[in-house]
């Protein structure tokens, strides 16, 4: 066995002199300084620093073009032209809707068909942070006028000159730093006042955003807090573990029940679909997703894996960005998926949508890939369709949208050993560390003249896929709805609804007394 590494005092002082050049023989390394916000003014978008350098050289495809301005009622007598069992007048009246809580939101849709040919669009998961407007084309560009403006001015502003409050405007986020300043940046042109911009890691000792008596505040450079009335939020990972479900001071968008309810919880998501295709039933809609098993124990995962024909996939129900999710196609994957230490104490387990010789096959469902136009080596690649909507007085509208593609195409026999998520994996995101991210443009598929038609899509199959997103956005916030009855999170609600002990635990509620904030207090203390 090779040694253990030495620690930073059993090092060689050149070595340490190296790393902290202006360190002290006794000295010890400096502690991070308080990270602050940064403070964006109105008329400083610069459509270079928030979208892809290939977008920027890129027409948007003339069907998308026409699919993004077709009315709502246009969409509902289409779609139910050709779905004749659907209710139009129930369907028109899902569209028009403003929610609640949920008004911001990106589905990933996968293009399917199954033995008898019959393709529809189908649900993977709702996210209730998405990214994309960097991704999407412009069709023109006007000062003030890109698709971060237009989404801002539609489902944000309105909310906060109704909501009122007192302090500043900030977007706070995680990652994503090309779309979290072009946010800042736009908010900053449709308020006409200066917006702070705080990025607020998971593992910062000393963030530049904390919550004090149900609202937030932000640290400016000179270590001056200010009270944020109005908070674009895009914080993706774990968020219910800094702020809560619910800012009484503070209007949050969207506020955290969002991603309890299902925008980043898979388990509660499938739930919340289930309710809604009940409700709605007897209007012949109905959102349509994989085979989902829900509250698998460890256990319990190679027993689902193999009642599904040993083809399945299984998630982490509280991971985003491509993150704890395992395709199993052979032992292999099964056995590593089984080796690994995991967080949570429950997962997902969902049929798998593959080529049409290895796809799951369970409860009379079966789909497989259409996947993209071969190419000129006829090879097939798995494909997924990001749908991005917002929600505003007058119902909802496409904000943007994009796809990705798998690495590797799709082969007619089953992966071998660990070759499976090159197959079927399309999440763009790379996660080089805690907290550190890149993203692999080159399996970007845009909305372009030259990327558009590769992936045998028709403005139908975008219409079915905005159904369906819509659908899921409007069950998430039914659910949303239910868990803020009252005015204040339903903690033993969501108890019943997502027994999972691990995920409770993080839960921080908005007063320093809240049980949940001292479980959470004491753990950070552990942890230092």
């Amino acid at each position: 066995r090779l040694p253990p590494p030495p620690s930073l005092s059993a090092r060689p002082l050149t070595i340490q002199r190296a790393r902290y050049p202006n360190m002290s023989a006794a000295a010890k390394p400096k502690t991070k300084p308080p990270t602050v916000a940064s403070v964006v003014e109105p008329d400083n978008f610069e459509v270079e620093n928030h979208y892809y350098s290939r977008v920027l050289n890129a027409q948007r495809h003339p069907l998308v073009s026409s699919f993004m301005s077709l009315s709502n009622k246009r969409i509902a007598t289409r779609y139910c032209h050709l779905h004749p069992s659907t209710d139009e007048k129930a369907l028109l009246q899902l569209l028009k809707t403003p929610r609640k809580f949920f008004r911001w939101s990106g589905a990933d849709l996968f293009s399917v068909t199954d033995d008898n040919g019959k393709k529809q669009m189908i649900v993977i998961e709702t996210n209730s942070c998405p990214s994309g407007n960097k991704s999407l084309p412009l069709a023109e560009y006007e000062d003030g006028d890109s698709n971060y403006h237009r989404l801002l001015r539609t489902a944000f502003w309105p909310q906060v000159q109704k909501f009122g409050g007192e302090g500043v405007l900030a977007v706070i986020y995680d990652k994503n730093d090309m779309e979290a300043s072009g946010y800042a940046a736009a908010l900053a042109d449709v308020s006409e006042e200066k917006v702070y911009l705080a990025k607020w890691k998971n593992d910062d000792p000393n963030p530049p955003a904390k919550l004090d008596g149900n609202q937030i505040f932000v640290r400016d450079k000179d270590m001056k807090w200010h009270p944020v009335r109005a908070a674009y939020r895009y914080v993706t990972q774990q968020p219910w573990a800094r702020i809560p479900p619910f800012v009484k001071k503070t209007f949050v968008f969207n506020p955290i029940v969002c991603c309890l309810a299902g925008g980043r919880n898979k388990m509660c998501a499938d739930k919340a679909y289930e309710f809604f295709n009940h409700k709605h039933n007897k209007f012949g809609i109905q959102i349509r997703t994989p085979v989902t098993i829900r509250d698998v124990t460890k256990r319990e995962v190679p027993i689902w894996v193999g009642s599904m024909g040993g083809y399945a996939v299984v998630k982490n129900p509280y991971s985003n960005a491509g993150q704890g999710v395992y395709t199993i196609c052979s032992k292999e994957e099964l056995d590593e998926f089984m080796k690994e230490d995991h967080k949570y104490d429950k997962f997902i387990v969902q049929s798998l949508v593959g080529n049409n010789a290895w796809s799951s096959n369970i409860k009379g469902k079966k789909y497989y890939h259409t996947g993209t136009i071969p190419n000129k080596k006829d090879k097939t690649f798995c494909c997924d369709v990001r749908l991005m909507v917002c929600s505003g007085e007058k119902g909802f509208k496409v904000v943007s949208m994009y796809a990705r593609r798998a690495a590797m195409p799709l082969s007619k026999e089953p992966p071998k050993g660990m070759e499976s998520w090159g197959q079927l994996g399309t999440n763009l995101s790379i996660k080089l560390g805690d907290n550190k991210w890149d993203t692999d443009t080159q399996r970007l598929v845009l909305m372009d003249s030259r990327d558009f038609n590769k992936l045998g899509l028709g403005i139908d199959d975008l219409i079915d896929g905005y159904i369906q997103t819509v659908s899921a956005v409007s069950a998430i916030d039914d659910m949303a709805t239910e868990l803020m009855k009252g005015g204040k999170f339903d903690r033993t609600l969501y108890a019943s609804v997502n027994a999972d002990s691990s995920l409770l635990n993080e839960i921080i509620e908005g007063g320093d007394s809240s049980p949940c904030q001292s479980v959470n207090k004491k753990r950070r203390e552990e942890k230092k």
